[in-house]
C-alpha cells in the first residue's frame, strides 16, 4: 500500500506536489485566520442592543471609532507607546544578541534559551511581578531608600510603567530575531573592514547592520504589532490615565457588551497594523539585507 502511494506520488508533476504539500497549511490559515477575520468584519457592520447582536447593515460603528475623540486618543497613545517600546527593544536587543553570538562560545544556545525562562509563567503573573518592583514599596524604591534617596511615588500606574512592562515582555522576541540573523553572519567581514581602515563603529554601521537589517525589522514588527493590541499590561500597570486602544477594545466585548463596536475597532486595528507592516516592508531591500550565507566561527 505504501509503495503504491509512493509510486503515485512520483508520477505527479511538480505543481500537483506543491498543491498537496501546501494544502494543510492553506486549510489551517483559512479555518483559523481568514474565517475569523471575515466574521469580525461582518459583525462590525451590525449593531448591538442590550448585549444582543442585531443584523442591521450600517457603518455607524466605524463612524464612531473614527470620529470619537476618545478612540483617536487611545489609538494615538497606543501607536506612540508601541513605537517607543519597539525602538527601545531594538536598541537593547542588539548588544545582547551581538554579545551572545560574538562571545557566547559553546554557551550560546544556553544563553538564548535563558531568554525563554520568563515564558515559563503566564503573562499576568509576569506583569504582577513588575508591580512588586515598581510599586511604592517595591524593590526599586527599597533600593533607593537604602541609598538614602527619596522613593519614587509616581512610578506605578503611569504610562512609564506600561512602557517598562511592555519592554520587559517583548525584549526576548526582538533579541531572538536579531540573534537568528547574526547566527549566519560571517564576522570575517568585520575583520576585512578593519584591515581597510574602518573603526569599530563604522564597521558596524556599514557591514553588520546592513547585512542583518531583516532580523531587526522582524524583531521590530514582532514588538510593534502586539503592542498596538496590548490590554493586560496597561490594565495592571497603566492606571486610569494609561488606557490603550487594545484595552478599550477589549472592554467592548466584556464590560459594555457592545460587540459590534468592538469588532469595528478590531478591523481598524488590523488595517493600521497592516499598513505599518507594509510601510516597514518597503524599507527593506531583501537583495541587500539578511543572511550572508556563511556561519560565524568562534
Amino acid at each position: 500500500m505504501t509503495g503504491a502511494l509512493f509510486r503515485r506520488w512520483l508520477k505527479l508533476d511538480a505543481n500537483h506536489r506543491f498543491l498537496l504539500l501546501t494544502a494543510p497549511v492553506v486549510m489551517f490559515l483559512l479555518a483559523f485566520f481568514v474565517v475569523p477575520l471575515l466574521s469580525i468584519l461582518i459583525v462590525s457592520l451590525w449593531r448591538t442592543e442590550s448585549y444582543q447582536l442585531i443584523i442591521d447593515w450600517n457603518l455607524d460603528n466605524y463612524a464612531a471609532v473614527l470620529t470619537e475623540p476618545s478612540y483617536r486618543t487611545f489609538m494615538l497613545r497606543s501607536l506612540t507607546s508601541a513605537l517607543i517600546v519597539s525602538v527601545v527593544c531594538v536598541a537593547l536587543a542588539w548588544p545582547i544578541a551581538y554579545f551572545v553570538i560574538r562571545y557566547g562560545g559553546r554557551y550560546k544556545l544556553l544563553l538564548v534559551l535563558g531568554l525563554a525562562v520568563p515564558f515559563l509563567t503566564g503573562i499576568v503573573l509576569r506583569v504582577i511581578a513588575l508591580q512588586g518592583v515598581l510599586g511604592p514599596i517595591g524593590l526599586l524604591n527599597l533600593g533607593l531608600m537604602q541609598l538614602g534617596l527619596q522613593p519614587v511615588q509616581s512610578l506605578m500606574f503611569t504610562k512609564t510603567a506600561t512602557v517598562v512592562g511592555l519592554i520587559y515582555l517583548f525584549l526576548p522576541f526582538v533579541t531572538t530575531a536579531i540573534y537568528l540573523s547574526l547566527l549566519n553572519f560571517d564576522f570575517k567581514l568585520l575583520d576585512a573592514a578593519k584591515v581597510f581602515g574602518a573603526g569599530n563603529i563604522r564597521a558596524f554601521w556599514e557591514v553588520t547592520w546592513p547585512l542583518n537589517w531583516v532580523g531587526t525589522v522582524i524583531g521590530f514588527a514582532l514588538t510593534f504589532v502586539p503592542c498596538l493590541a496590548e490590554s493586560v499590561t496597561p490594565r495592571f500597570l497603566g492606571g486610569a490615565d494609561g488606557t490603550l486602544y487594545g484595552m478599550a477594545m477589549g472592554s467592548q466585548f466584556s464590560a459594555t457588551g457592545t460587540w459590534a463596536l468592538g469588532a469595528a475597532m478590531g478591523v481598524v486595528l488590523f488595517v493600521v497594523a497592516g499598513l505599518t507592516l507594509f510601510a516597514i516592508s518597503r524599507l527593506v531591500d531583501i537583495k541587500r539585507s539578511g543572511f550572508t550565507g556563511a556561519g560565524s566561527r568562534d
